[in-house]
């Protein structure tokens, strides 16, 4: 009981430094940093070299969370592993792949074993020791960051064929470097414990991943049971968390039951368990969506405790002594990863522009390379935490360079589609409307009463002929592409409405987003599970099956509300008006002088609306939605302006 009361005490007051952890973090953020640099900086600030809020003890007593986080890790891994998404480039991550993990492991180890006595823990050791040591290492620099890279990915909302290679190595590799681990973590084993590499050992190696296979495919199967039942996601969670955290103790048990009984020790590696386990509920289930979905819903606070927590272990007096081996081997990293991207971009016959950029992805470390350097440093207690230190302070270098780097290498290849930078003047107020029908013409002179200037585009297939006598300004384009973009003036318009089908509709969107950096996108929905493709790109979005039962009802509850904001008072309006005057920006709501009869309904900044109130003070590009007469907000409009 005094020991159970104990943990409760060291998890509780962990808990408290890993929330503040999170909070300090995302300061990094702010510098263009990782989170993950962050949570391992804190953690070394808060462990037992420095501040001493989480000791060694409590590192000890808390070591099932580093279970359960590391068998997340493994089953975020896993998750990536989708076969469908990789058959297209399959050529290409496998001969990069190849060229990683030999070149990469060989290399890097043989580099580590010939410096040993430049690296202060390794002075003096046996050669067995050193030669444990170096592979452990060698198979750790091959691992990399699938979250990092999708992470960029998505920012840059990067699609192609370089992209898709990065990603389907990055993915891959942390898939078989698992593998690699549990036979280099057996080897270094036995070279610790003086342990002979015989018949023997090799049978015992075959058994132990025979039977993780086994438990792989149970553990899947398990999940799969998990993600059936119709219950709450956050008790799906702790299931699959318990479920990874079992996968630990059941390897700690079989260890310990078969040196007890044998005396020799079967080591079943529990993220090979995991990974396999993922990978099946991944490709072989219908449960994927769930599944990605609880995995990026839990992440971040797994994240925030298993960083933080590896970070308190780090020696800041191993840190201040190893620095420069570390960074001779980030270097040493890096050429091998230039070595081994070029050898695999010849093989596949890669274009030669993707080679000379194709190393730069794959530089970002994060959650199996520390994973694996978390079970190096439990197994090995002599020069665990000294290892860890070490390969701790490459990874923060990979994690500094490796991003940036990662997000050039994209836009080099030109598969990069961000949001363009769209400078629209508010007295300059054009609208293109896309699609001849009723909607569009009602719409268009109702913008035009408020100001506006508006062309209705007409597709080949539209009845243009019909309208040719309109008042209105038709235009006739041929197919929706740059040039006849270009031909609308689409950089000038503010805003662009899009009331065709929905691959046209999204083909206008994507176009305007990346080009143009259009201000606001209206779509008119026609299938509800293109929704999110649209929803990505910042559109508003109509869906006319729910938008007519969501006005009825706000005119039911609130009459006077709905009735001001459609316009229908007579003599009211509502308005959006950029702040575009330095006298204005700096000032809080409170201070502003607007006409009696204005009232700020919302604040957007950088295309997020914040919770404004009375003290909320303004910055230059913020928008204010605002309602009022049409009188006054003809002087807000131009009290805002430049």
């Amino acid at each position: 009981m005094p020991e159970i009361r104990q943990i409760i005490f060291f998890l509780a007051a962990f808990l408290i430094v890993a929330v503040a952890a999170n909070q300090i973090a995302r300061l990094f953020l702010l510098i263009r940093l990782p989170l993950i640099t962050g949570l391992l900086v804190i953690g070394i600030i808060a462990g037992p070299d420095i501040l001493g809020l989480i000791s060694r003890e409590a590192v000890s007593n808390l070591r099932f969370i580093n279970d359960i986080a590391l068998a997340f890790i493994a089953f975020a891994v896993g998750s990536e592993l989708y076969l469908a998404e990789m058959r297209s480039r399959f050529k290409s991550i496998a001969w990069i792949t190849a060229s990683q993990m030999v070149i990469t492991f060989i290399l890097s180890s043989l580099v580590v074993y010939f410096l040993s006595d430049m690296i202060p823990f390794m002075r003096g050791m046996e050669i067995y020791d050193r030669m444990a040591v170096s592979i452990l290492i060698g198979t750790i620099f091959i691992a990399r960051s699938p979250a990092s890279a999708i992470a960029v990915v998505n920012e840059l909302r990067a699609r192609g064929p370089f992209t898709q290679t990065s990603l389907g190595v990055t993915v891959v590799i942390d898939f078989l470097v698992v593998i690699l681990f549990a036979l280099t973590f057996a080897i270094a084993g036995s070279f610790v414990k003086g342990v002979s590499l015989n018949l023997i050992f090799a049978f015992r190696i075959i058994i132990e991943l025979a039977l993780a296979s086994i438990f792989g495919y149970i553990l899947g199967k398990l999940l799969g049971i998990a993600l059936s039942f119709k219950s709450f996601l956050w008790i799906k969670t702790l299931v699959i968390l318990l479920l990874g955290w079992g996968t630990f103790r059941l390897s700690y048990f079989i260890s310990e039951l078969t040196y007890s009984h044998f005396f020799t020790e079967i080591h079943i590696e529990p993220l090979l368990i995991c990974i396999l386990g993922s990978f099946i509920v991944t490709n072989y289930s219908s449960h994927r969506p769930e599944f990605l979905k609880l995995i990026k819903e839990t992440g971040t606070p797994v994240y925030v405790m298993f960083f933080t927590l590896i970070g308190s272990t780090i020696s800041v007096d191993v840190l201040t002594k190893t620095w420069l081996i570390a960074l001779f081997l980030f270097v040493l990293r890096l050429l091998s990863l230039m070595i081994t991207s070029f050898t695999g971009g010849v093989l596949a016959r890669d274009p030669l522009k993707f080679i000379m950029v194709s190393w730069m992805p794959y530089i970002t470390q994060a959650g199996v390379s520390v994973g694996l350097t978390a079970v190096v440093a439990t197994e090995f207690l002599n020069w665990g935490n000294d290892f860890a230190t070490l390969v701790l302070t490459v990874i923060v270098l990979n994690q500094l360079v490796g991003p940036p780097l990662f997000k050039w290498a994209i836009t080099y290849a030109g598969e990069s589609h961000v949001r363009a930078d769209g400078t629209f003047p508010e007295t300059e107020r054009t609208a293109i409307l896309f699609g001849i029908e009723n909607q569009s013409f009602a719409l268009a002179r109702q913008l035009i009463k408020h100001g506006w200037r508006v062309k209705i585009v007409a597709l080949r297939e539209d009845h243009y002929d019909e309208y040719m006598t309109s008042d209105l300004e038709i235009v006739k384009i041929g197919d929706i592409n740059p040039e006849a973009m270009h031909k609308l003036e689409a950089d000038k318009a503010m805003a662009i409405v899009a009331l065709l089908s929905d691959e046209e509709n999204f083909r206008i969107c994507e176009l305007a987003f990346e080009k143009y950096g259009t201000r606001d996108l209206v779509v008119r929905l026609n299938q509800r599970q293109n929704f999110g493709r649209f929803h990505r790109l910042g559109a508003k979005i109509v869906e006319p099956s729910t938008a007519m039962v969501s006005l009825l009802d706000h005119f039911v509850r609130s009459p006077q509300a709905t009735s001001l904001l459609l316009g229908m008072q007579e003599e009211q309006d509502t308005i959006e008006v950029e702040v575009q005057n330095p006298d204005i920006a700096g000032l809080a709501l409170r201070d502003l002088r607007l006409p009696d009869d204005v009232i700020i309904l919302s604040v957007t900044r950088s295309d997020h609306m914040i919770i404004s109130h009375g003290y909320t003070r303004l910055r230059m590009g913020d928008i204010l939605t605002i309602v009022g007469s049409n009188e006054s907000l003809e002087v807000v409009r131009v009290k805002f302006g430049r």
